[in-house]
């Protein structure tokens, strides 16, 4: 059985494109778990945003310099280019202002990395046709009690990347067992992939 980072694939992934010392804002930290590692093992001085307060409470156990925030306002306590990277991982999908908050990201930061579910994900799209919503070790949630309001495809996010003039700087998208598919086509990485995580900039 595969083992991965703090038992998260996206964590390795995320983990492999920070440098020692950085700046890292993750957005949506939960209980602080990936920032806790990436500051005892990349020595990166890091912020977390978290609104939930159980979360809050449980980073500010874990060590984690924290602020209690909606990502739905903005991130108008971070003045530009405050950091090397802001994070949001497995939150994209909850954000309702989609476009809003990667500006804000890359506002903010040099870098945005972000990781999401695929909806495009062969085993999702089965549940479909068998007519139920997909449920998964990416999509944990039944439809009564997701926080999901986005529903999109690795190939839908690379369509609003460029609408939007965002650079794709480094792409790694993982199965369900957290390895890494390694397919050319796009529409067969569309298809396998259960995962995305991407690393993006914007012209300077």
């Amino acid at each position: 059985m595969t083992t991965h980072t703090l038992g998260r694939p996206d964590f390795a992934v995320i983990a492999g494109w920070v440098e020692p010392g950085h700046r890292v804002l993750d957005l949506g930290c939960g209980d602080g778990t990936l920032l806790k590692h990436l500051i005892e093992t990349r020595g990166v001085s890091g912020v977390g945003v978290e609104i939930d307060d159980a979360n809050v409470l449980a980073a500010i156990k874990n060590g984690i310099n924290i602020i209690q925030g909606n990502l739905e306002k903005g991130l108008d306590e971070f003045a530009d280019q405050a950091f090397d990277h802001v994070v949001l991982s497995r939150t994209l999908q909850t954000v309702r202002h989609t476009e809003g908050i990667l500006r804000e990201m890359l506002r903010v930061g040099r870098e945005a990395v972000v990781s999401f579910p695929n909806f495009a994900y062969w085993k999702n799209l089965r549940s479909v046709l068998d007519g139920r919503m997909p449920v998964s070790e990416d999509l944990p949630y039944e439809w009564y009690d997701s926080p999901n309001v986005r529903f999109f495809t690795l190939l839908d996010f690379e369509a609003l990347c460029a609408r939007m003039g965002l650079i794709i700087r480094e792409r790694s998208v993982l199965d369900e067992e957290g390895n890494p598919v390694t397919c050319s086509a796009d529409r067969d990485v569309n298809f396998l992939g259960s995962l995305a995580v991407y690393r993006l900039t914007q012209p300077r």
